[in-house]
């Protein structure tokens, strides 16, 4: 055996007993938002079937604040051991194009795996005279910034999504920001606006008791529980924005590391229980490669930054 073979053997060996030993204490899961809402129960769900399989407890943290960047910004600047994991979303390729970021969200950051994934509804009034998007669009280019398009906020995914299908279809629309998905959705369901895009967790069980009217999904594949509703892209070719979350680590985290944390998380989303508890949140499995995840991420940040600039977004 060559002195190159022998070294190269001793080099690869602490890598691969770190890969057999990993995880060999508890494990936190960041969440950079409040308890209760949807990036906290996907992070539950895989917390508790990782520590599972895994045989170590996996935390979940929730670190919320400053548009999700108080937890993001904790997980990246923690020690590169795979000992703490950021649960991100859409949320985290906006933020960049918002707001001052100290870190780079490429750069000092390694992917893991996407773990879910879902469309926007866009949902309307039902007095409000459309049955498509389609229909909508021309309504809205017959009454410039006279509908009135509701969000969960200024510089929110579901505002920036409807900013990128006014610039797509060439309307106007009239913002109206709330703070939150539940006062916008209580004020599209009440009438005092006349439309929104909406996760589906949120806005499909007042689809189905005739409340809202749904007339398409943002992603671009038909949602398997309602394949009646088109999508968006059927009347706007090119639009599609999806909801996600994924797991990251800080720059630096082993290789080792990543391909078990991949490997075990793909497992979870290979399980039946699992489409059907992420469907209760409107999303579905993702999963894939980190290098899949990073270069979705990495071209989403550019799609929102061209969207800010166009729509000249600014945050308070």
């Amino acid at each position: 055996m060559t002195l190159l073979r022998i070294i190269a053997i001793a080099l690869l060996f602490p890598v691969c007993a770190f890969a057999q030993t990993y995880p060999a204490k508890p494990v936190r899961i960041i969440v950079p938002f409040a308890p209760g809402g949807g990036s906290d129960f996907i992070a539950r769900f895989m917390a508790q079937r990782l520590s599972a399989s895994l045989g170590q407890q996996f935390v979940v943290e929730n670190r919320a604040g400053a548009g999700g960047m108080i937890g993001v910004e904790a997980g990246i600047r923690s020690a590169p051991d795979g000992y703490t994991l950021t649960l991100i979303s859409n949320s985290y390729t906006v933020n960049p194009s918002l707001y001052k970021i100290r870190f780079d969200p490429i750069a000092d950051m390694t992917p893991v795996i996407q773990i879910s994934q879902g469309p926007y509804l866009v949902v309307v009034h039902p007095a409000l005279p459309v049955q498509s998007i389609g229909e909508l669009i021309a309504l809205a280019n017959s009454r410039p910034e006279q509908i009135n398009f509701a969000s969960s906020g200024t510089g929110s995914v579901a505002h920036l999504a409807t900013e990128l299908l006014a610039a797509m279809a060439g309307f106007k629309l009239n913002h109206v920001p709330y703070k939150g998905t539940g006062p916008a959705l209580t004020d599209t369901i009440g009438g005092q606006t006349n439309a929104m895009l909406g996760s589906t967790a949120a806005t499909l069980p007042h689809v189905r008791t005739g409340r809202l009217r749904a007339l398409a999904v943002t992603t671009a594949q038909r949602l398997a529980a309602e394949p009646n509703i088109p999508t968006v892209a059927e009347a706007v070719p090119g639009y599609e924005t999806v909801l996600w979350h994924g797991l990251i680590g800080p720059k630096a985290l082993p290789p080792a590391v990543v391909e078990r944390l991949n490997a075990e998380v793909t497992k979870v989303l290979q399980l039946k229980e699992a489409a059907e508890q992420l469907q209760s949140d409107g999303v579905s499995p993702a999963g894939g490669r980190p290098e899949q995840f990073l270069a979705a991420i990495r071209k989403e940040i550019e799609v929102w930054r061209k969207v800010v600039a166009d729509a000249n977004v600014k945050t308070e």
